[in-house]
């Protein structure tokens, strides 16, 4: 679809709306025993289609009524949709219908006419919709309380209305999505249900999941560090697509025009380019994934592309990789068969532009392996001097992994005002040549459940506002709620380290190495007093010990039981 006028919201992406949770666990129950890899397709279809449906209906409803500059406007014609750039939903496509036929034993089959009427009608969506919704594996009642239940998201002012006594449904999740804390649109609405839905089904798959979704918080820190509001934007691995929705989040939140940013990509798994592409396409955002689904080192889609920002969340330590070892992209040396991690840095490398950033999520192990020449390209690379920034990350931020993993930030050209004065403030830049700044964030973040850790705003912020204040990127647009205007080290937290300091620790990356201790507050107690009285307080420890062990005995004696 192509990309409409933008609105402004004041709404904090991290912000819950209410009731996509009270959703999630409706259709989970409604799941029973089916596989959550195969039940996702299932839902996030129906989810696709419940926003393309509302998005006609809504503008369906304009046209009826013939006012102002629709006056006259037929709304059966494709042609009035198309040029508000709004999929146009054939009748046996549209929600209504579908919710009307819900009870119906054959509801499988009027879903995949549907999908497959909506591919035919626009072009776009060629080959992305789920079409198995008539298999008999799938049960049919359970479909048909599906589409009821997804028929409760609120979309459009008096649609939940209009839908209320046909549902059915469990009034205080009507209520909820009714009653959102602030106001949204609809593409907000649905956009933020579906990414809440490829979390959730992400965590039920566990490993498998981690292959088409970044956890949210991750890929928000990137995008805050990277701050890519202008430019053609790369993600070769892309997934379910988070990065670039992401993206156009930041350069919304910051004031900036959705038209200033073109998105590219590719995605070698060929359902997971389809939740890619209706992820997008919900959020009315245009992204070039090539033609298919394709490997990213067998084929590269995108040859040609010289990226401003790279973005990316590749496989971890992939040991099942195609490697050809004349490729032009192995410019540091060449990657080991049994590890994938600095191919796909070199591949990052090597579509950067002149002045291009690439951020990107990798293994622990990047940081300090010497297995297998690894140790030789990373010293390439960092004599090269495109290492901008490395950061320790918590551990438990991922579903699909336990792997401690950090970011590397990778920068062409680090001199002063590199960008030029084409993009305004950047050519602030202070010069880093030949430095790198480390964070140890490892300490940061909060459990949200026993095993699942999330960085808060304020922590995030702190991240990167302490890399935009060492870079010199002080501009409203980038870093507009900053309190670290001045950089300076941290210890414990932040070092801003050379070139030469990184030779003499081998080339090694991890920012424990070069950041320090945290520094521990002064009490004011000198040391001669304070160990004198330590050691007087264990003793007194020792022996209220040596008391309560003799007690023990004493009452285990008098049980008869005589140690």
């Amino acid at each position: 679809m192509a990309r409409g006028k933008s609105s402004k919201s004041s709404s904090n992406n991290s912000a819950n709306i209410g009731f996509e949770a009270k959703l999630w666990q409706a259709a989970d129950k409604l799941r029973s025993n089916m596989d959550a890899a195969e039940y996702k397709h299932v839902v996030l279809g129906l989810i696709f289609l419940k926003y393309i449906s509302d998005s006609f209906e809504e503008h369906h409803a304009k046209l009826i009524a013939g006012e102002g500059e629709y006056a006259g406007a037929n709304p059966e014609d494709p042609d009035e949709y198309r040029a508000e750039n709004i999929f146009w939903v054939p009748p046996a496509a549209r929600w209504t219908y579908l919710q009307n036929s819900a009870k119906q034993p054959t509801i499988g089959k009027i879903v995949d006419d549907a999908m497959v009427a909506i591919e035919r009608d626009n072009p776009r969506l060629k080959g992305i919709l789920p079409k198995d919704y008539a298999r008999p594996a799938l049960d049919k009642n359970r479909l048909g309380e599906l589409i009821d239940l997804i028929g409760t998201i609120r979309l459009i002012p008096g649609s939940a209305r209009a839908s209320r006594a046909e549902i059915g449904a469990p009034a205080d999740l009507l209520k909820a999505a009714e009653t959102p804390s602030q106001p949204y649109g609809s593409k907000d609405i649905l956009g933020r249900v579906y990414e809440y839905f490829l979390s959730q089904f992400a965590s039920a798959e566990g490993k498998k999941g981690g292959q088409f979704y970044t956890p949210q918080g991750v890929v928000r820190l990137l995008v805050e560090m990277l701050a890519p509001y202008k430019g053609r934007i790369y993600d070769p691995c892309c997934g379910s697509g988070g990065m670039f929705v992401q993206s156009e989040k930041f350069v919304e939140a910051h004031g900036g025009k959705l038209g200033d940013i073109s998105i590219y990509g590719q995605e070698s798994n060929a359902t997971t380019r389809r939740l890619a592409m209706m992820n997008l396409a919900i959020r009315g955002i245009e992204a070039d994934l090539g033609e298919e689904q394709a490997d990213t080192f067998r084929r590269d889609l995108h040859p040609d592309l010289r990226a401003d920002f790279v973005l990316a969340n590749p496989p971890f330590n992939d040991s099942d990789w195609f490697r050809k070892d004349d490729d032009a992209r192995w410019q540091f040396g060449l990657p080991p068969r049994g590890n994938a991690n600095f191919a796909w840095v070199q591949h990052f490398i090597h579509h950067l532009a002149p002045t291009g950033i690439a951020g990107f999520v990798l293994a622990n192990g990047s940081m300090s392996s010497n297995q297998s020449g690894e140790g030789e390209i990373r010293r390439a690379i960092i004599e090269a001097d495109l290492v901008d920034c490395m950061v320790a990350l918590p551990g438990q931020l991922f579903y699909s992994t336990q792997i401690p993993v950090c970011l590397w930030f990778l920068r062409k050209n680090k001199a002063a005002g590199a960008n030029g004065e084409k993009l305004g403030p950047a050519s602030r830049w202070r010069d880093r040549r030949r430095q790198t700044l480390f964070i140890d964030a490892r300490k940061l973040g909060h459990l949200v459940d026993r095993v699942h850790r999330e960085l808060s705003d304020e922590e995030t912020q702190r991240i990167a506002q302490s890399y935009h204040a060492w870079r010199g990127t002080d501009d409203a647009l980038r870093n507009p709620h900053s309190e670290v205007r001045e950089y300076a080290d941290v210890p414990g937290f932040c070092k801003s380290a050379t070139t030469d300091e990184i030779a003499r620790h081998g080339y090694v990356l991890t920012p424990g190495r070069y950041v320090g201790a945290e520094e521990v507050e002064d009490e004011g107690e000198p040391f001669e007093e304070k160990m004198p009285r330590l050691v007087k307080e264990l003793n007194s420890q020792f022996a209220e010990s040596a008391k309560l062990q003799e007690a023990i005995k004493d009452n285990l004696a008098g049980l008869g039981y005589v140690s």
